[in-house]
């Protein structure tokens, strides 16, 4: 990078000390290149220019190029000053009309001086005026950078605006920096990838970014500045992942043996899907390589996504391995341990499971059993990463639910063998596949998207709070069938007592309308015990209705519940609201989600409330809940692994995104260091680039 960019911006004409302070405090512009991605934050078409002969009432804003004739200060009765002056092009006059800051505007009003306004024209007793019109002096030293052009609007703030920063004082700056800065600009990509994606040269852009020639050139100019964000963050998930191939080794499983046919040909307890088979199909292309596997396989609710790790399993076994479950919570660890200790054991399986709070004869039992080699199969919390578990031959870990636990923990799991174990993720959270292509760049996706035949889609239902007591002689009828019901409250920060104590007024009411059944309830405020023992009798069916103000427990799986009612819905996020109605429709009857909403709801609540009745699709569902809140807050602000880019958008800019992806991905195969003449200006770029985001990207 030139020198040039790296220069304090106090020493940019017309900046000097004090506004600089307040330029770094106020928007962290420190230097040249700081102001250079200060991009607008809007674009106002004033390259035409109008007639005061040819104004109409309809139009917005016009652009006006002429001369004061004449100006006037009066006072209102109320002895408010207005300053009014004669505006005329030589088609007609127009009154400008200024209640405020009129000592400045006076003193910068000449009489005959070529002058541009712009602003609405109004037309008040035949004469058609400007009041507070926006105005450039086209002799003075800013020119007509403000008329006859599309204009930029850059982002200010109140106290910038008392110094002269405002958006008009920003443009100044900026056409100074770039006077002067033009000659330094420096290409980021090579000519290979400018010529094969059609994008302009890195100083053309940067120049139309700012002060655009027409709209085509600023159109080009967003598209190659944001070519260049997406290009750069793509480099660098393809380099991690070249990296993490040649470097994470582990042992091949060549065989698929007697114990994965076995099971496969005489005990599967249903046809897998196509989904189901073309994942497995991946995944064992990936576990018969000496290179580590790392794939997330993404999932709806009851898609199928704990059979194809099982399955996976049995390969490993297969071929001489262990394999571990880490499961984020106890319930959910040891309704893993059920559910494949049951297959399991029909084909001569070991299976052990390791959560907190077993007793020390217990743990020590299966501690042995698992450095012996006995325990095939090792399903636990984060207990599993304990320093006293040791593996006899660790070939595969499974990670359910990855996002909520720490890189360090996922780490330990790995250095429990040497070399590092094959790696499969599993999330039942859909992803976009504009967002996982984003995230992922160093981790296979593999997506079950379809469910098992036979599966009753659940129903989604919207009721307001007069139509309660219709929902309770509903949920009657359930309970009366043997059913069960979750019942879940939202959860806010900000109410968090608020929320609680709904909770626990909503438990009383449920307790008055149904006293002959059991009701439960859960928050965060309870011991993890106590929160056990709710569940767990949930579970059991010794509680007909479970009441909670946290989302119930991801996988936590009781088929016989058959109701999700979601109190106050409209304040859940989509995904929430969809990974709550998975909890209900996981047995063979037919499950509903009722949302309950309150009167007032925002336009976005209610595109929410209605996409969770359209459908039951949890990648669709993912891909509104996208569009309406932004990558941001669909991932969380500061765990998204995503940097925060300035121009581009994953959402509106998807071909884009891909576009940079594929030249990332095929400059990493090309020239892994980088070091080919032509690269030159991509590997500085990068190397600056990567010091400042080297912890994105990764899920592994």
């Amino acid at each position: 990078m030139h020198p040039f960019w790296q220069t304090d911006i106090t020493y940019l004409k017309r900046v000097g000390p004090k506004r600089a302070e307040l330029l770094g405090k106020e928007c962290n512009i420190h230097t040249f290149l700081d102001l250079l991605a200060y991009y607008p934050r809007k674009y106002v078409d004033r390259s035409r220019v109008s007639k005061v002969r040819d104004l109409r009432q309809s139009l917005s804003h016009v652009s006006l190029v002429g001369r004061i004739t004449h100006f006037s200060l009066s006072s209102t009765k109320k002895g408010r000053k207005i300053l009014t002056a004669t505006f005329s092009d030589g088609s007609g006059n127009l009154e400008l009309t200024w209640f405020q800051g009129i000592k400045w505007i006076q003193n910068s009003l000449k009489i005959g001086e070529e002058i541009a306004v712009f602003g609405k024209p109004n037309l008040y007793n035949g004469q058609w005026q400007i009041t507070h019109p926006e105005m450039d002096h086209l002799k003075a030293e800013t020119g007509a950078r403000s008329t006859g052009q599309i204009v930029p609007f850059y982002p200010s703030t109140e106290k910038l605006s008392r110094i002269g920063l405002d958006s008009r004082g920003i443009r100044t700056i900026m056409h100074n920096l770039l006077e002067l800065g033009q000659i330094h600009f420096e290409e980021t990509l090579n000519q290979e990838i400018c010529d094969q994606y059609q994008l302009l040269g890195r100083s053309q852009a940067l120049m139309n970014v700012h002060f655009p020639e027409n709209y085509d050139m600023l159109n080009r100019a967003l598209r190659r500045l944001k070519f260049e964000e997406f290009f750069f963050f793509q480099l660098l998930l393809a380099r991690k992942r070249k990296y993490s191939r040649n470097t994470n080794q582990s042992m091949p499983f060549p065989k698929i043996g007697a114990y994965f046919h076995d099971f496969f040909n005489h005990h599967m307890p249903f046809e897998l899907t196509a989904a189901q088979k073309r994942v497995l199909k991946e995944i064992r292309k990936d576990l018969g390589r000496a290179i580590q596997m790392n794939r997330l396989v993404q999932g709806d609710v009851g898609s199928g996504k704990t059979m194809v790790a099982f399955m996976s399993m049995l390969i490993a076994k297969d071929n001489g391995f262990q394999s571990a479950i880490m499961a984020p919570t106890a319930i959910l660890a040891d309704q893993h341990y059920q559910k494949i200790t049951k297959m399991a054991e029909k084909v001569g399986i070991t299976t052990r499971l390791i959560v907190g709070g077993q007793r020390k004869k217990q743990r020590t039992e299966i501690l042995e059993s698992i450095a012996s080699g006995e325990a095939d199969i090792v399903i636990g919390t984060h207990a599993i990463i304990e320093d006293t578990v040791k593996f006899h031959r660790l070939g595969l870990v499974v990670v359910d639910e990855q996002h909520k636990f720490g890189v360090v923990q996922r780490s330990k799991l790995w250095h429990k063998a040497d070399p590092f174990p094959h790696n499969l993720i599993m999330t039942a959270t859909p992803i976009p596949r504009t967002l996982a292509m984003t995230l992922y760049g160093d981790v296979d996706v593999s997506v079950i998207d379809e469910l098992p035949p036979g599966r009753k889609p659940i129903q989604t239902l919207v009721f307001k709070e007069s139509k309660r007591l219709e929902v309770f002689g509903f949920i009657r009828k359930e309970i009366a069938k043997g059913r069960q019901v979750y019942v879940v409250y939202p959860l806010v920060e900000e109410s968090e007592k608020l929320d609680l104590l709904a909770a626990e007024k909503g438990a009383e009411l449920l307790e008055r309308h149904f006293a002959e059944f059991r009701v439960g309830l859960v928050h965060g405020k309870m011991k993890a015990g106590a929160k056990d023992i709710e569940m767990e009798r949930f579970v059991n069916k010794k509680a007909q209705i479970l009441v909670s103000t946290t989302v119930i427990e991801v996988g936590v799986d009781v088929p016989n519940a058959t109701i999700m009612v979601i109190e106050n819905a409209e304040r859940f996020g989509l995904s929430q609201l969809h990974q709550l109605r998975g909890r209900v429709g996981r047995g063979d009857h037919q499950s509903y989600c009722i949302l309950m909403s309150g009167y007032k709801v925002s336009s976005d609540g209610k595109k929410r409330l209605q996409a969770m009745k359209d459908t039951t699709d949890g990648f669709k569902i993912s891909e509104i809940d996208l569009e309406l809140r932004g990558p941001g807050d669909f991932l969380g602000t500061r765990q998204s692994g995503l940097p925060e880019f300035q121009l581009a958008n994953i959402v509106e800019d998807q071909e884009l995104l891909q576009q940079a992806r594929e030249a990332a991905f095929f400059l990493t195969e090309e020239d892994p260091q980088l070091q080919l003449p032509k690269h030159l200006a991509i590997k500085a770029n990068f190397t600056r680039y990567a010091r400042k985001h080297i912890s994105l990207g990764t899920v592994a």
